[in-house]
C-alpha cells in the first residue's frame, strides 16, 4: 500500500450517512476506505462529563442511554422544527426549535439541558472520520470532499458545510452521492461511445435518482465527462422509514395482543423501550434481505413477551407503498431528462445505499429501467469511494472526470408587476452564470430592492422567496435610465451567489443564498405540478404585467414629450396620439384592476400603435435637446 507524500495537499472523500459515514483515500493503486472498521456509525452519545461517545459503542448502548444519543442527524440537517416533525415520535431524544426555526436537540445533563444543533453532532462524526484517516495515511489531514443526497436544498448543504468547518475540515467540494457513485465505477473506463447511467441511491434518510450522461475521454478530451441531464429525490425517504413501519407494527401488536394501552402504558414505551424497538426492526429488515423469514421476540417484563415470525413475502408487501414513492421520482427524473435533453436510452442503472439490498428494491428499479442493475461493489461503500476520487481529482493527483451537477429548481428575480424573470432554468448544468439587464419604474430611485426567487411559476406570488437584498447610493435618475446588470452565479457546490451592479454610478451588490430551511419532497412535486397546471394562464399574468410596467414608462416619456411639444405637430397626429395616449392608459388602468379581463394582443398591439405614432414627437423632442445644448 503506497502512503501519500507529503508535500501532497491530502484531500480525503467523505460520504457523510444518515445512518453509517465512510471516509476513503484514492491514490495510485485506487479507492480505498480507510480505518479498521469501514463504517461508521452515525451515531454520537453526549456522556455527562462533557466528552462524547461516537460510532459502534454509541451505537450498541443506545437503549441505556436513550435521550443523550444521538442518530439519524443528517436529517435535521438545515431543517425547521416543522419540516422534521412527523419524525419526531420515532426519535428517542428530544427535538425542539432553536435559533431560526432551526431544529436543535435538547440533551439532559447533570448540570441541566445542553442545547446541540444537529451540525455539531455531525462535527463529532467528521471529526471521528478525520482522525481515522489521519491514522490510515499517517499524516494531517485538512480538506475533505463531502457527499449528500442529490435533492439537498441550500441550507442543508450550507449545514454540511458548516460541519465539516466545525471538525476541522475545509470542504473544497460538496458532490452528490449518485454522481460520486458514478466516478466510482468507473463506467467511462475502456469506452468509446456515450452513455446514459441511472443511479439509484436509497440509503437510511434520503432517497435520490440521477440520470447521467457519460461521454468518456478522447484524444481532444483527455477526462471522462459526467454531466447531470437531471435528478429528483425524497429527502424523507429511505431505510429509517422501513424501521418505522416495523416498529409501528410491533407496536399496535403489543397493544392488541398484551392488552398494552401504548398512551396510558408510557413506561413500557419509553425512550429505551423505542431504541429497542428499533434495533429490532433493523435486524428483521436485514435478515429479510437474505432469508424468506425472520422472527422477533421482546420480553417486556411482568410476564409479557411479544414473539412474531415475518415472512419475505409479508414484510415485501409493506414496502410497496415505499418503494413506489421512489419510483414516482424516477419518473420525474426520466421525463425531465428528456423534457430537456431528448430522448435518452439508460445504458448502466446502479444502485447506491444499504436499503438497495432488498431483494424486492433491486428488482423493482430494475424492471422499472429494463435493465439489470450494478450491484458489483458494496452498495454502502460506493458513494466515499467516488468521492475520494473527485477528492484525488480536485488535489492534481489524479487526472479524471469534470463533474456536472444541475439546478434542480428554477431562479430567478421579481421584476415590476410582480412578474419572475427566470435566470437559471431549471436542471440547468452547475456550476452556472446567468447575466440579465433591468431598469427603474420610478423616477427619482436611489435604492433598488432584488427579490431572489425560486420555482416554475410566472408570478412572485406563485414563487418562493430565498432572500433579499438592496443596492443602494444610486444617483437619483429618471426612470428607465439607470442600467442595473444582475449577475446569478451556481457555484459547484450548488450555492446561489447573487450580484447586481448600477452601470452609470458603479454602485455595487451582492448576496449568498442560504434559506433557514428547504423544500420537501411535497413541496418540490407541488411546485412542478402547478407550473403545469396554471401553465396559459401564469403566462398571459405574466404578459399583462410586461405590458403595464413597459406601457407605465411609454406613457411617461411619451406623455412628458407630448405635452412639450405638441403645439409643434399638426392638428391630424396631435388627435391621434391624445386617441393613443388614451386608449393605452385605459389598458393599464384596465389590467391594474383585473389583469385576467385584459386581452394582452389587443393590449400591446395598443402600445406597438402608440410606440409608432410617436416617433415624429420623438424627434422633436431629440431636435429640441440638441438646439439647447449649443
Amino acid at each position: 500500500m503506497t502512503t501519500p507524500n507529503q508535500t501532497t495537499s491530502i484531500i480525503v472523500g467523505i460520504d457523510l450517512g444518515t445512518t453509517n459515514s465512510l471516509v476513503a483515500y484514492n491514490d495510485a493503486n485506487g479507492s480505498r476506505i480507510l480505518g479498521d472498521e469501514p463504517m461508521l456509525p452515525s451515531v454520537v452519545r453526549f456522556n455527562p462529563d462533557g466528552s462524547t461517545t461516537i460510532g459502534t459503542e454509541a451505537r450498541d448502548h443506545a437503549t441505556q442511554f436513550p435521550l443523550t444519543t444521538i442518530h439519524s442527524a443528517k436529517r435535521l440537517m438545515g431543517r425547521s422544527i416543522e419540516d422534521v416533525r412527523a419524525d419526531l415520535k420515532y426519535l428517542n431524544y428530544e427535538v425542539v426549535q432553536g435559533d431560526h426555526n432551526t431544529a436543535r436537540v435538547s440533551i439532559p445533563m447533570d448540570d441541566g439541558t445542553r442545547m446541540v444543533s444537529p451540525q455539531e453532532v455531525s462535527a463529532h462524526i467528521l471529526r471521528s472520520l478525520k482522525q481515522r484517516a489521519e491514522s490510515s495515511l499517517g499524516q494531517s489531514v485538512e480538506k475533505a470532499v463531502i457527499t449528500v443526497p442529490a435533492y439537498f436544498d441550500d441550507a442543508q448543504r450550507q449545514a454540511t458545510r458548516d460541519a465539516g468547518r466545525l471538525a476541522g475540515l475545509e470542504v473544497v467540494r460538496i458532490v452528490n452521492e449518485p454522481t460520486a457513485a458514478a466516478l466510482a465505477y468507473g463506467l467511462g473506463t475502456g469506452s468509446t461511445k456515450p452513455k446514459t447511467i441511472a443511479v439509484f441511491d436509497l440509503g437510511g434518510g434520503t432517497f435520490d435518482i440521477s440520470i447521467l450522461r457519460l461521454t468518456p475521454s478522447d484524444d481532444t478530451n483527455p477526462t471522462d465527462f459526467f454531466q447531470v441531464l437531471s435528478t429528483a429525490g425524497d429527502t424523507h425517504l429511505g431505510g429509517d422509514d422501513v424501521d418505522h413501519m416495523l416498529v409501528r407494527l410491533f407496536m399496535n401488536e403489543i397493544s392488541e395482543q398484551l392488552g398494552v394501552s401504548i398512551d396510558a402504558d408510557q413506561q413500557t414505551f419509553d425512550a429505551s423501550t423505542r431504541t429497542a424497538l428499533s434495533q429490532f426492526a433493523r435486524a428483521i429488515k436485514h435478515t429479510l434481505s437474505d432469508q424468506e423469514s425472520a422472527s422477533v421476540r421482546i420480553d417486556l417484563g411482568n410476564d409479557r413477551v411479544y414473539e412474531r415470525t415475518i415472512s419475505r413475502d409479508e414484510f415485501e408487501a409493506m414496502l410497496v407503498p415505499w418503494i413506489d414513492r421512489a419510483l414516482r421520482a424516477c419518473d420525474r427524473a426520466i421525463r425531465d431528462a428528456k423534457n430537456q435533453h431528448g430522448g435518452e436510452t439508460i445504458d448502466a442503472l446502479i444502485l447506491v445505499g444499504g436499503s438497495t439490498r432488498m431483494p424486492l428494491v433491486r428488482n423493482r428499479a430494475g424492471e422499472f429501467f429494463g435493465i439489470e442493475p450494478y450491484t458489483a461493489l458494496d452498495p454502502d461503500k460506493v458513494v466515499a469511494m467516488g468521492a475520494a476520487i473527485q477528492a484525488s481529482i480536485l488535489s492534481g493527483s489524479t487526472s479524471g472526470s469534470l463533474l456536472l451537477d444541475v439546478v434542480p429548481l428554477s431562479l430567478g428575480i421579481e421584476t415590476a408587476g410582480g412578474a419572475v424573470a427566470k435566470l437559471i432554468m431549471r436542471n440547468t448544468t452547475v456550476p452556472s452564470r446567468a447575466t440579465e439587464r433591468f431598469s427603474t419604474q420610478v423616477d427619482g430611485q436611489v435604492n433598488i430592492k432584488l427579490n431572489i426567487l425560486q420555482g416554475e411559476r410566472e408570478m412572485v406570488a406563485d414563487c418562493r422567496s430565498l432572500g433579499e437584498f438592496e443596492l443602494r447610493g444610486i444617483p437619483p435618475m429618471p426612470a428607465g435610465v439607470p442600467k442595473l446588470v444582475v449577475e446569478f452565479l451556481v457555484d459547484a457546490n450548488g450555492i446561489l451567489n447573487v450580484s447586481a451592479i448600477e452601470e452609470r454610478s458603479g454602485k455595487r451588490a451582492s448576496i449568498q443564498i442560504v434559506p433557514n430551511h428547504g423544500l420537501t419532497s411535497d413541496e418540490v412535486d407541488r411546485i412542478e405540478q402547478e407550473s403545469f397546471t396554471h401553465a396559459r394562464s401564469d403566462m398571459k399574468q405574466h404578459q399583462v404585467a410586461d405590458l403595464i410596467a413597459n406601457s407605465s414608462l411609454d406613457l411617461k416619456w411619451i406623455g412628458d414629450r407630448f405635452e412639450k411639444h405638441k403645439d409643434e405637430l399638426d392638428a391630424e397626429l396631435r388627435a391621434d396620439l391624445e386617441t393613443k395616449i388614451s386608449t393605452l392608459r385605459d389598458f393599464v388602468d384596465s389590467a391594474k384592476a383585473d389583469w385576467s379581463s385584459v386581452d394582452p394582443n389587443a393590449f400591446h398591439e395598443a402600445k406597438e400603435s402608440l410606440d409608432q405614432a410617436s416617433i415624429r414627437v420623438q424627434e422633436i423632442a431629440i431636435a429640441a435637446s440638441l438646439r439647447d445644448d449649443q
